[in-house]
C-alpha cells in the first residue's frame, strides 16, 4: 500500500494537489456531475469508490483544489496493465473526471502535471504510466499530450470503440 503524503503545486494563484482517496472525500466525490457527452468515456467516482475499496490493485486518487475535491482517477496494478504494455513497473491510469462545475479552469491540466512526482512517491519502482483513451475524446487526447503522454501507437478495442495508448515516463 503507498504511503500517504500528497504532492502539492504551492503556485500563488491555486493551491492544487493530488491525494490517496479518504472517505472524507465521499460526500463531495458522490456529487460529481459530467456533462452527458463525457459519460460515454470515463466513470463518475460514486460509480467506482465501492470498487477500488475491495480492489487492492486500484488506487484511488483525488484532485484537490483548496482541499476541496475537483478530480477524481484512478491508478491500476497487477495484471491488467499487461493489455497496454510490457513493462512491469508500470501503472495504468483510468477513469479521469473533473467534476462538471469545475471544469474549464485547468483543474485536469495541473493534477496530471503533478502525477510523475506523485508517482515517484507513492510508487517508487513505477517507472511508466499508461492509458487508453478513446479515438473519438479529443479533449482527453489533447490534454494527455499537454502533459506529456505519448501515443505509443497500440491500438486496442473498448467497450466504445477503438482506443489509443499513451505513456508517460517517469
Amino acid at each position: 500500500m503507498p504511503f500517504d503524503n500528497g504532492v502539492k503545486n504551492m503556485s500563488k494563484e491555486t493551491d492544487v494537489r493530488l491525494d490517496l482517496y479518504k472517505q472524507k472525500y465521499d460526500e463531495a466525490l458522490f456529487n460529481f456531475c459530467l456533462p452527458e457527452e463525457q459519460e460515454k468515456f470515463t466513470s463518475l467516482p460514486q460509480h467506482c469508490i465501492s470498487e477500488v475499496k475491495a480492489d487492492k490493485t486500484m488506487h484511488p486518487v483525488v484532485i484537490l483544489h483548496d482541499e476541496a475535491p475537483v478530480g477524481f482517477f484512478v491508478l491500476r496494478s497487477g495484471d491488467v496493465v499487461k493489455k497496454y504494455t510490457e513493462n512491469p513497473k508500470a501503472l495504468l491510469l483510468t477513469r479521469l473526471s473533473i467534476d462538471e462545475s469545475r471544469q474549464g479552469k485547468g483543474y485536469g491540466k495541473k493534477g496530471m502535471n503533478l502525477l510523475r512526482d506523485y508517482v515517484k512517491r507513492q510508487f517508487s519502482e513505477c517507472d511508466e504510466i499508461v492509458l487508453a483513451v478513446n479515438h473519438k475524446n479529443i479533449p482527453a487526447q489533447k490534454l494527455y499530450e499537454k502533459v506529456g503522454f505519448v501515443d505509443t501507437g497500440k491500438r486496442i478495442m473498448g467497450k466504445i470503440g477503438e482506443q489509443f495508448v499513451f505513456k508517460l515516463q517517469i
